[in-house]
């Protein structure tokens, strides 16, 4: 977990009460957090990930100020209109495909202020961006743009610029040979024949995410009033939220919020949206969960206190909350609210005998096989991106979501092959060979069920070498199986069999559609086999 330090004198100003030490120690650790040591003026939090909006000074304060009943509701920001544009080109597409932008005024910084400024943006890096790889940030002197900012990608060998704190101009690829930013995320970059680049209307490269800004034109310091702040990566909805994190934060620092025009091919965005959303409370089921019994002035209350607002039996959720996305979120929230330390402790009156679950020894002994023929064990997400699924040419009648919050988690997985793919795609950096392997719940249509799937990836992997790890590990298990030949878009026609055990089917496997390969970026061939495990499980051995 992400660990912050605070300033305790600027944490109390914002917050608008001076706080006991006891008091302080008391009330961060019940706030949800934890709290490592108070040292002076130093405060050092430890910042759970689900709460990326309470990684600076002015996100913790705005917290901890409504928690404590200073400031309680929900805080509104008032977004100005501009004629700002940023014009986002097709080349970006397939590389790094969408950025989400504003612009911030009248800030008055001195060094803790762009002290704080380099903590949120690194802390955000780490946990909201992944290290980078899902969404990356650039704050700039918007003194130092002349606009419309285009977002564009360039052939990697005509993209020059100096670096943040170098010394000298370098070309793209000397960056992320020689720059410490370039060595330590070059690897996001890897595979490609262009990079992309923020640029204004001068030609004056602003940065190369996710690498690195530009001395000239991405250097904040003590004379910078206005900034322009951008993030980019591969889904839009995470990047309005992660915008919407770092300009409350700037605004609370006393800026003026102004919204950007993004232009993309065929249709237009306004960012920043600080528009709140809002989910339809349910009192019954939070006092079922709670085993409380509260009413709805209170219910209205505990959600104050949290940083919501309650109105027509609905809770009113802030633009920069990422982590509400069920109900169950918001009861944990009116817990907080409540007290942890009120509830009464109980013993309940229900005895059970605890057994394991039939699947799961057999579950164990198929991952001790897989992982001692050298494979590396992953585990992924149930929901994920449609695209995928349409570019791996799965045509499954997949479950939807009704009401996602992100186009990037919008379907249940179907296989596990999309998973391990997109493992793969990620992962291309790594050493080859890269063989791994998952089990893990899939939906088909009205019901789960568990699945194995193992991939092998490297320069020469084909049909055979996955066909002796299925020997193995059916060897092991002391089962026979056959293979038919079957036809799917997956697979190559020819190279591609469906696994029969005591007549009944159990999975596929293969070698990897070409076409497929092309759409997940993947320069190396892959065979894939995936295999209805908890079915195999009940097979008499």
């Amino acid at each position: 977990m992400p660990t912050i330090t605070l300033n305790k004198k600027i944490l109390e100003n914002l917050i608008g009460k001076k706080l006991s030490l006891e008091q302080l120690k008391d009330r961060i650790s019940y706030l949800g957090t934890d709290l490592e040591s108070i040292k002076g003026d130093e405060v050092t939090v430890e910042i759970f990930p689900n709460r990326a909006d309470m990684l600076s000074e002015q996100g913790f304060a705005r917290a901890l100020s409504s928690f404590i009943g200073i400031k309680t509701g929900l805080k509104k920001y008032n977004v100005k209109k501009s004629n700002y544009i940023v014009k986002i080109d097709s080349s970006v597409k397939k590389i790094r495909p969408y950025t989400a932008c504003a612009i911030v005024k009248n800030l008055k910084f001195d060094d803790k202020k762009i002290k704080g400024v380099i903590q949120l943006q690194e802390k955000l890096h780490i946990t909201y961006g992944r290290n980078r790889k899902k969404a990356a940030i650039g704050i700039y002197p918007f003194e130092k743009i002349k606009l419309p900012i285009y977002y564009k990608a360039l052939p990697k060998n005509k993209i020059k610029f100096k670096a943040l704190e170098s010394q000298k101009e370098m070309t793209a690829i000397q960056i992320l040979s020689d720059h410490p930013a370039g060595r330590e995320y070059g690897h996001l970059l890897y595979g490609l024949d262009s990079f992309p680049i923020f640029i204004d209307a001068n030609n004056k490269i602003l940065s190369m995410p996710p690498i690195i800004n530009s001395h000239d034109t991405g250097k904040i310091t003590k004379g910078t009033k206005d900034v322009f702040i951008e993030c980019s990566g591969f889904d839009f909805e995470t990047l309005k939220t992660l915008l919407n994190i770092i300009v409350t934060t700037l605004a609370d620092m006393g800026g003026d919020i102004y919204s950007m025009e993004l232009i993309y091919p065929g249709k237009k965005e306004i960012t920043p949206d600080l528009m709140p959303t809002m989910m339809k409370v349910d009192i019954h089921y939070i006092n079922k969960i709670l085993g409380l019994s509260l009413k709805e002035k209170d219910i209205k209350k505990f959600l104050g206190k949290m940083g919501f607002n309650y109105k027509n039996k609905k809770a009113l959720i802030p633009a920069y909350r990422s982590d509400i996305l069920h109900q169950i979120d918001l009861v944990e929230d009116i817990a907080i609210a409540y007290g942890y330390e009120k509830f009464d402790k109980e013993i309940p009156n229900i005895s059970t005998i605890a057994e394991e679950n039939s699947f799961e020894p057999f579950k164990r002994k198929v991952q001790e096989i897989l992982l001692g023929l050298g494979l590396l064990e992953t585990s992924s997400f149930t929901i994920i991106n449609k695209e995928v699924l349409n570019k791996i040419l799965m045509k499954d009648n997949t479950v939807e979501l009704k009401n996602p919050l992100s186009k990037e988690f919008s379907v249940l997985r179907p296989s596990l092959i999309p998973s391990l793919l997109q493992i793969l795609s990620e992962n291309q950096h790594n050493e080859y060979p890269q063989k791994i392997f998952e089990i893990n719940t899939i939906v088909k249509e009205n019901h789960e069920e568990n699945s194995l799937a193992i991939a092998v990836s490297h320069e020469k992997a084909n049909f055979t070498e996955l066909k002796q790890v299925l020997d193995a590990l059916f060897s092991s298990l002391k089962l026979e199986y056959k293979i038919n030949p079957e036809k799917t878009d997956t697979f190559i026609e020819g190279r591609c069999g469906k696994i029969f055990v005591n007549k009944q089917s159990m999975g596929l496997m293969g070698e990897i559609n070409p076409q497929v390969l092309l759409n997940m970026n993947l320069s190396n061939p892959v065979s894939v086999l995936e295999i209805d495990i908890e079915s195999l499980s009940k097979m008499p051995f």
